[in-house]
């Protein structure tokens, strides 16, 4: 770690704690000026790019993804702690994924997956907007699986 006093690139670890947030804090001393500072250091998730259909590629949001659940959940018996972790098993899966991208088409089937567990009605409602049924009969398909 280099020095932010003086640049020197040899500093030692005085003091080493985790915090709350998940991160550890270190008091380090520099081993030339005999300066003390602090860093802080935090894991980085790199969650995989979302490929959509025209092509572009943007980052991953889960806010979006609770959002979407959030709404095909409107009025159903469904608590905020169940929609959490199932954001958070949808996040876990793409960690877990060799892949660098996902497609929203994946990612449409994993909100399904979970949303099938939580609750039936609020996966209809979301499966028939994301896979846009052209007729009844899709629909009637759907509710059969079901």
């Amino acid at each position: 770690m280099r020095c932010p006093y003086c640049g020197h690139e040899d500093t030692q670890v005085a003091e080493t704690r985790d915090t709350d947030e998940g991160s550890t804090r270190r008091r380090r001393r520099c081993l030339k000026c005999d300066r003390r500072f602090t860093t802080f250091e935090r894991p980085e998730v790199a969650m995989p790019a979302v490929v959509k259909r025209d092509g572009s590629r943007v980052e991953f949001d889960p806010h979006k993804l609770r959002g979407s659940m959030t709404l095909a959940l409107r009025k159903r018996p469904v608590s905020t702690e169940q929609v959490d972790a199932a954001v958070e098993r949808i996040q876990e899966k793409l960690l877990a994924s060799p892949a660098r991208e996902v497609t929203t088409t994946r990612l449409g089937e994993l909100v399904m997956r979970e949303l099938k567990k939580l609750d039936k009605v609020a996966y209809v409602r979301f499966a028939s907007v994301y896979r846009s049924f052209e007729d009844v009969d899709e629909f009637r398909q759907l509710i059969r699986e079901i």
